[in-house]
């Protein structure tokens, strides 16, 4: 839809692995500009999930199907060594399937308010009625306001917004409200980062400590100040948490959690 490339090659040569970032519902891969432009040092890829930006005329075929299909995608691509593997909202759930999946593909895990808890009454309540709102242009506008998008992205947003069915979002939120993290989790060893923004609702830090309780080994912090959609909220902070995490490291300013 808006011609964001999909591969991103590095400015130099490098021998650093490849950076896969996967973007949230109702968003596609342009989400990930800033982060593009602050990792040229990366071989970065920006898939488009099923029923979103360049595959909006297809329909959302439920969490397993779309994790292989990234995996499957990254093969495509000739990428045949292990990824660091970023995901924010639903991109974070895709990742961690991704993850449970097909753990030999990730190198290292680093999600954000990836929701895998089942959702509150309040949350549930809210999402059938976005999905009545779906095709009214100022529901998006509302949304990207909500969200504290930059102004001069809140464009693209809204026309993005417009473009996925109804249908995709239905299944997404079938997905989503059904919660659960993937049973294969337990398996995966590498490295694994779970955030979540301070000002995001309970129930999404509650599936922080679900994530811990799968994968023990996870670090699992909280972003102080920050909302949902926090990499493009605060672009500095976010890049910044990043590349720690490639490099090994919790950013400073995370909040652990007990």
């Amino acid at each position: 839809m808006t011609g964001f490339a999909e591969l991103h090659e590095p400015a130099t040569d490098t021998a650093a692995p490849p950076v896969l970032l996967l973007h949230g519902n109702a968003a596609a891969s342009w989400m990930w500009a800033p982060q593009v432009e602050a990792f040229g040092d990366r071989l970065v890829v920006t898939p488009d999930l099923p029923g979103f930006g360049e595959h909006a005329g297809e329909v959302w075929p439920g969490l397993p199907e779309v994790a292989d299909r990234v995996a499957d995608r990254l093969a495509a691509l000739g990428i045949t060594t292990p990824v660091d593997v970023v995901g924010l909202s639903l991109g974070g759930i895709v990742a961690l399937h991704l993850a449970a999946r097909h753990p030999g593909l990730v190198r290292s895990l680093f999600v954000t308010g990836a929701m895998v808890t089942p959702l509150g009454s309040t949350v549930r309540a809210t999402a059938k009625l976005q999905l009545l709102l779906w095709n009214a242009p100022w529901f998006w506008k509302a949304q990207a306001a909500a969200f504290r998008l930059p102004e001069d992205g809140r464009k693209t947003y809204v026309e993005h917004g417009l473009s996925v069915s109804r249908e995709t979002a239905r299944r997404v939120l079938a997905d989503v409200t059904t919660g659960g993290v993937p049973d294969g989790l337990k398996h995966f060893t590498a490295p694994l980062l779970a955030v979540v923004g301070e000002r995001e609702p309970r129930s999404t830090r509650r599936s922080l400590h679900a994530v811990r309780a799968a994968a023990p080994h996870a670090k699992v912090h909280v972003v102080p100040g920050m909302h949902h959609i926090w990499n493009v909220e605060d672009v500095a902070l976010f890049n910044a948490t990043m590349r720690h995490w490639l490099d090994g490291e919790v950013h400073p300013r995370l909040t652990g959690i007990p």
